[in-house]
């Protein structure tokens, strides 16, 4: 599984992006909020990531955020909802919306995506409404991942059984700009024992 994707952005033509780790060009597809949050080409770039495998491809999705991949995640749960069409919609509507939309059941909205009709529109409204998307969308943050090892001390403490949200606020607390994502990690987990 790769989870993230750190070098140079070597090409933007939407919706798809080339990658450069180490002379190795990673082909990745992303919406277009990530794809206007992202720095220029032949700039360092990160990358939430989102790797899926078909018996005719191998596919990998980019997010400029944790909370985009997130919701991602949970768009494609839906049934009738592919990665393909996951990005239209969130290329479509902003996060906030999206959930502002299901949480009012206003299936209109969500129709004016293109790719997105009636019955899609009501299967996002009815599979998503249940408060697991509300809260994983509340307790994310939108911050783009500009320090990679603010970002990598966030994943250790989740892979380790902290909720998103505490390890973030955790390592919010103790970070420095000169701090690396051991240093990091260790006084967040400090100040959680105190």
């Amino acid at each position: 599984m790769i989870g993230q994707l750190r070098g140079i952005l070597a090409e933007k033509k939407p919706p798809f992006l080339i990658v450069d780790i180490n002379g190795v060009g990673y082909e990745v597809q992303a919406s277009m909020t990530t794809i206007y949050a992202l720095p220029g080409v032949g700039e360092k770039v990160f990358l939430y990531t989102h790797f899926v495998v078909r018996e005719d491809a191998q596919l990998l999705y980019g997010f400029a955020t944790e909370r985009e991949r997130l919701v991602f995640r949970e768009l494609i749960k839906v049934n009738g909802v592919g990665p393909k069409l996951a990005l239209a919609i969130l290329s479509g509507m902003d996060i906030n919306n999206l959930l502002q939309s299901i949480n009012d059941r206003d299936s209109s909205r969500l129709m004016k995506i293109p790719g997105v009709g009636k019955k899609t529109a009501e299967r996002l409204i009815i599979e998503m409404k249940d408060g697991s998307f509300s809260d994983i969308v509340l307790t994310s943050n939108n911050k783009v991942a500009t320090d990679s090892a603010e970002q990598d001390a966030v994943s250790a403490l989740v892979a380790l059984g902290y909720k998103l949200s505490d390890a973030q606020t955790r390592v919010r607390k103790v970070y420095t700009a000169d701090a690396n994502s051991e240093t990091l990690i260790r006084l967040a987990l400090q100040s959680m024992v105190k």
